[in-house]
């Protein structure tokens, strides 16, 4: 994982970290790929964006301690680049690019560009209390641009979530005489569903379990946990309470060793108590990449009248929520302009050299803050 994929053009201080549940260590390789806005990879050469060679060995990496599934936790500093812009950080094993273990996207960004909010929501119409709406003005006076249609793309996304991310978005209105472009959404697909407040499980300790766990089996390792049911709330008001917007935290509260390779992997139960419905539910979140799979699709128990799914996770504390597949994902959780959320905003521009879209604006717009 990578806690922040985001970083500035003069820190870049991005750290991938990873486990591997193995009892010895691997030869794992990094290298970095170039990607355009729309993360379609891009022409450039290696030697166009790397400081230095591009592929390394991973060396620092530590074994796990006395936990019941062994594992590997290693540990990577992204080398820092020459652009901004797009990258894929790809691992994979002794050297050969086809035996591919993982990939993350990650982003570096140079502040060029400026943009000022308009909290304004009118034109939302009937949608208003269910979606959510970013108004807002790029300005682009510091640098000098031709064609800012054809040249600038903007994306935005909603809690570091690249499934529902919407990428390309075009201006409303292009003022050049005053280097801006205006961004006003008020259709229907230029807006994101206001959602709900994550649920969450905490199980950071093993010998005291905390909120939202049902019981823990430690009959046989790894230990199985099953968490609280659940139940729909599409059609429950709105109720505030914290959460991290879909985020997760490895931790294990019952010993002083570092966290990183004292938690245990456990195996984690979630139990939704629904009728069931024709389309696929998924539980998601940041911990698995927002991935819908079979590894979180939920399975129905006719005879109980409920799904679940038995995933293996390591300890610590989880944000989730069910994704139903179909024109309206949070049918089981509910829409509410109410909901605390955390947006994105990512300026990319094509000058003539490089011919690469480089990320020259990034601006982060919590909605709804407490």
């Amino acid at each position: 994982m990578i806690l922040s994929p985001f970083t500035r053009m003069d820190t870049q201080n991005l750290l991938l970290e990873f486990d591997d549940l193995r009892e010895e260590r691997n030869n794992y390789y990094v290298k970095l790929i170039h990607c355009n806005y729309d993360w379609s990879k891009s022409t450039l050469m290696d030697l166009d964006f790397m400081k230095d060679y591009n592929e390394n060995i991973i060396n620092n990496y530590s074994f796990s301690i006395n936990t019941q599934i062994p594992y590997v936790h290693y540990r990577y500093a992204v080398p820092p680049v020459k652009i901004p812009g797009n990258y894929v950080v790809i691992v994979y094993r002794d050297g050969n690019k086809q035996d591919l273990i993982l990939s993350k996207r990650i982003a570096v960004y140079d502040s060029q560009f400026d943009l000022a909010q308009d909290d304004g929501l009118a034109g939302l119409g009937n949608i208003r209390n269910t979606n959510q709406a970013l108004n807002f003005v790029v300005n682009y006076g510091r640098t000098e641009i031709i064609n800012p249609m054809g040249s600038i793309h903007v994306t935005i996304r909603q809690n570091q979530r690249w499934d529902n991310a919407k990428i390309d978005i075009k201006p409303s209105f292009i003022r050049e005489d005053q280097s801006q472009l205006e961004y006003r959404f008020f259709d229907m697909d230029k807006t994101f569903q206001g959602g709900n407040e994550f649920r969450f499980v905490d199980f950071r300790s093993l010998n005291y379990p905390g909120q939202n766990t049902l019981r823990l089996d430690k009959s046989h390792k790894p230990y199985d946990l099953f968490v609280a049911l659940d139940a729909p709330r599409g059609s429950q008001s709105y109720s505030q309470y914290p959460d991290m917007n879909g985020d997760f935290i490895p931790d294990n509260t019952d010993y002083q060793q570092e966290s990183w390779i004292s938690a245990n992997y456990i195996y984690v139960t979630f139990t939704l108590k629904s009728p069931q419905l024709n389309e696929d539910i998924y539980v998601i979140g940041a911990f698995n990449g927002w991935v819908r799979n079979e590894e979180n699709r939920l399975e129905y128990n006719q005879a109980q009248g409920v799904y679940t799914k038995r995933m293996l996770l390591k300890q610590g504390f989880y944000n989730y929520q069910y994704y139903v597949d179909s024109a309206d994902p949070n049918q089981i959780e509910g829409n509410h302009f109410q909901t605390e959320n955390l947006y994105e905003v990512m300026v990319y521009y094509r000058p003539f050299q490089p011919n690469a879209d480089l990320l020259v604006g990034y601006f982060v717009i919590p909605v709804n803050p407490r």
